[in-house]
């Protein structure tokens, strides 16, 4: 069966078992794989486990799925993916080492266990060193000692990568792990230098991010050949010099003759189709020292590196993907901020949205009454309830607060077919919630309060208003302006709507009463509005 192992790479890693069949994820007590995670949707992401193979869904979640950092919708999953539901990590394997899983009940069985080995005794520090000489053989760069059969030569070769492969997967930073990978060459190879050069993404070029030497002598900024670097990069294949100095590849290259380099290897790191830097390592007295069966190790050395470093920068690049996205979330509302993620801009478009302006009902007065702290610490408690609990909750977009008052539309930048509907549900539940705070803030505060709500239905133009550098999503157009004018109208605790919002809402089982017609600021003509009655709702 295949497996989920969530955060990845840390002593803190959990493995869920996938079942045959569909396994979904999310907030909700009802999914396979229940996390309490801010960032998943109740419903986040479906995995369906068929005898063809393991596909992941995305259930319209809002904070979305990723495969190796690629939003998707549905994707076919293999061996080793990484996946993040929000800012949930998970490694997908089918195939399993830790014994870190979830409990699950079990049948009783009557296999019988023949022996049984603890994973980190198998192969320990110390098994290296008895397999390792202090120096290398004559025959070789590989510090093994010589063996009568060339089959216990490869099965301790064999030992040596395994515990390799054990020692790079622990949770490492980038940087941590290549000095660990440096440390462990010259433990095992002998070599007078080595370096480990990395493609910077944006530059496209080597940069250094490492380097050990056996002697300080040899102790250079730069002591390997760019023309070798670039060429091994560049080809993705292992360039081997028996004697640099006499290679015709190189006779123009100064750095071979400045640094009098005999015989290198460098191999390209690749953990999947792209480059992503090289391992470099030399001998400066020594021509014609690497042996097909030195390159071969080095290769496979190189290799698990490669996989163990292209791991620790993805997981690097997550945290950062997460700690972006808190930071993006902490300014902007969630359709906003999903928006900027999707398309990296906020663009002007055109849309058809129902807008709602709240506002507290004589505030002014009542703060007048009341020390500036508990005006804040009160109007901080009340748009928690209204916002968090009430608009968002309801695919809202908060376009702004206005002292005491907020504006909330419905309809973009997302929209929905049901938006009027929405914006008039959650205008409900405020008037609502208002009343069930009104008990406690009596006696904290001494002062109950009381809302009033306008809402009004037509086409604005949205996007950035301001600089690329100062983003201010906003919603301009008559429609808006109407709303605020419709909301200066109501009275406390009044929902009122304009004739456009209730045409709107004919299909539905509301209660409204007709209103006289409004002649309002800005408008030539009365406007027709309608009070909702939600108080037995």
């Amino acid at each position: 069966m295949p497996y989920l192992i969530h955060n990845p790479y840390t002593s803190h890693a959990v493995t869920y078992e996938l079942q045959f069949g569909l396994n979904t994820i999310g907030r909700s007590k009802n999914n396979t794989i229940c996390l309490t995670d801010v960032s998943l949707s109740r419903q986040h992401a479906r995995i369906e486990v068929t005898e063809q193979g393991t596909l992941i869904t995305d259930l319209n979640s809002s904070n979305h799925t990723f495969v190796n950092e690629t939003q998707i919708t549905q994707c076919q999953l293999k061996a080793g993916d990484l996946i993040r539901c929000g800012a949930v990590v998970f490694r997908f394997t089918d195939t399993i080492k830790s014994s870190r899983r979830q409990p699950k009940p079990k049948a009783a069985s009557s296999t019988s266990i023949v022996k049984q080995f603890s994973p980190a005794g198998s192969l320990t520090s110390l098994s290296m060193k008895e397999l390792l000489y202090s120096d290398s053989r004559s025959d070789s760069v590989i510090k093994l000692k010589q063996q009568q059969h060339e089959g216990q030569r490869a099965i301790d070769k064999l030992k040596i990568l395994l515990e390799v492969c054990q020692e790079l997967a622990s949770p490492y930073e980038t940087q941590q792990l290549i000095e660990k990978v440096l440390t462990l060459l010259f433990k095992i190879v002998s070599v007078d230098r080595v370096a480990i050069l990395l493609l910077n993404s944006k530059t496209k070029t080597l940069e250094q991010k490492a380097v050990k030497f056996r002697h300080e002598i040899f102790a250079e900024d730069q002591f390997y050949s760019t023309r070798i670097i670039n060429l091994a990069r560049e080809q993705g294949n292992t360039i081997l010099t028996a004697d640099a100095l006499v290679d015709e590849r190189f006779q123009d290259s100064e750095s071979v003759l400045a640094q009098a380099i005999h015989a290198s290897v460098c191999i390209p790191l690749k953990p999947r189709d792209e480059v992503i830097g090289v391992l470099y390592m030399d001998n400066l007295s020594l021509s014609d020292v690497y042996s097909d069966e030195d390159v071969e190790f080095l290769t496979a050395l190189a290799g698990q590196a490669a996989i163990a470093i292209d791991n620790a920068e993805l997981s690097r690049k997550m945290r950062e993907e997460a700690v972006a996205r808190s930071a993006l979330e902490r300014f902007f509302v969630p359709a906003v901020s999903r928006k900027l993620r999707e398309e990296g801009k906020l663009g002007i478009l055109e849309a058809n949205v129902t807008a709602l302006f709240s506002d507290i009902t004589r505030f002014t007065q009542m703060s007048a009454r009341m020390e500036p702290r508990q005006v804040i610490a009160m109007l901080n408690e009340y748009f928690k309830v209204m916002v968090e609990d009430i608009v968002f909750p309801y695919e809202g977009t908060l376009e702004k607060y206005i002292g005491d008052a907020l504006v909330a539309v419905w309809g973009a930048p997302y929209a929905h077919p049901d938006d009027t509907l929405r914006a008039v549900q959650a205008a409900i539940e405020m008037q609502q919630a208002v009343a069930q705070m009104n008990a406690e803030w009596v006696q904290r505060y001494n002062e109950p309060i009381h809302i009033h709500i306008g809402l009004n239905t037509g086409p604005v133009a949205t996007g950035n208003i301001g600089s690329e550098k100062l983003v201010q999503y906003a919603h301009i157009g008559d429609t808006m302006n109407v709303a605020s004018r419709i909301c200066g109208v109501a009275q406390a605790n009044e929902i009122i709507i304009s004739q456009a919002t209730f045409e709107k809402l004919a299909d539905q089982d509301f209660i409204f009463d007709k209103l006289e017609p409004v002649l309002v600021k800005g408008k030539n003509e009365p406007l027709q509005l309608y009070k909702l009655q939600w108080e037995n709702l």
